[in-house]
């Protein structure tokens, strides 16, 4: 599953895109709340150690967004000039702490059958929705990916077994998409060709689009907090870096056809293909031109490293 070790400071991520997607969050919170946010009844208190994890650590590290207001009894974002009161979440901690950040947050609980998800404020979805996901095991959460029975439940449920209050795991999940809206829950599963999308407008029709997913445990609950902030990158934007370019071809050429399906790669793999191969051949060019005329190459730097880290 790729996880790596996350500092406890990056644990959330605030971007330039912050209160764009905060905005979109409220508009969806206001006309589609019962799709965006569900729970289970008997978790409230790990949602409440969730939402109490995620406000100490927004006021340490994020002061210059976050403060306490009203002898603490509520918190105030600067940014976007948004205020609540923590006692109007009484019976449901998560929606509130789902309104602080980007992320989508997920709460799995441990049972007889594993760890099943209990609450969740998701409002950037990629094909899938709450309702067919609350209460169902990792294992049914999942069984659409392939081969997630056979290679992936075991050592999954083997780290949410295992996994500790002191360490907190990092992992990045990627996608092309047709689409840069960020909420994608109706957008299914197709084969058939798409004669819109062509290797010439590939840069303007599809995006990659990067889940950067964190784990946590809830040391008195037992539970697992579970949040994903999904970065979305135009492909004209990506194959500016060759090396980005080339990582994304090297990556769609090693995924089996069963996972293609899965991605939704197959209804435009030709013309996505055919654009990232022919935009390499020409940074290439261009950066060995450059390259006769300064020591000095275009870093990695400048693409932002979910990029790299996904693929």
């Amino acid at each position: 599953m790729g996880l790596k070790a996350l500092s406890i400071e990056d644990w959330i991520e605030i971007d330039e895109h912050f209160c764009e997607q905060m905005a979109e969050k409220q508009r969806l919170l206001k006309h589609r709340h019962s799709d965006v946010f569900v729970s289970q009844g008997d978790t409230q208190l790990a949602q409440q150690e969730s939402l109490s994890l995620l406000v100490s650590h927004l006021l340490q590290y994020f002061p210059e967004i976050y403060q306490l207001f009203d002898s603490r009894q509520g918190i105030y974002n600067k940014q976007t000039q948004q205020s609540w009161k923590f006692s109007d979440f009484a019976d449901a901690p998560l929606d509130l702490a789902g309104q602080l950040v980007q992320e989508d947050l997920c709460l799995m609980m441990p049972d007889t059958t594993g760890y099943c998800l209990a609450a969740a404020s998701v409002c950037f979805p990629l094909r899938w929705t709450l309702r067919e996901k609350i209460g169902k095991p990792m294992s049914q959460i999942h069984q659409s990916v392939p081969d997630y029975t056979q290679k992936l439940a075991c050592p999954v449920d083997n780290v949410f077994a295992r996994l500790q209050a002191d360490f907190s795991g990092l992992r990045f999940n990627w996608n092309v998409v047709d689409s840069p809206e960020l909420n994608l829950a109706q957008q299914r599963y197709q084969t058939l060709l798409n004669d819109n999308i062509t290797a010439d407008n590939a840069g303007h029709t599809l995006w990659l689009r990067v889940e950067r997913q964190t784990i946590r445990r809830l040391p008195t609950s037992g539970g697992i907090l579970f949040t994903i902030h999904s970065y979305v990158y135009p492909l004209w934007q990506v194959v500016k870096l060759p090396q980005a370019c080339e990582q994304l071809i090297q990556a769609i050429h090693k995924l089996k056809v069963e996972m293609q399906t899965y991605k939704n790669l197959l209804p435009f793999k030709a013309a996505l293909l055919g654009y990232l191969e022919a935009s390499l051949q020409v940074s290439l060019k261009s950066s060995f031109k450059a390259s006769l005329k300064s020591d000095s190459n275009t870093s990695a730097s400048l693409m932002p490293t979910p990029i790299f880290n996904s693929l």
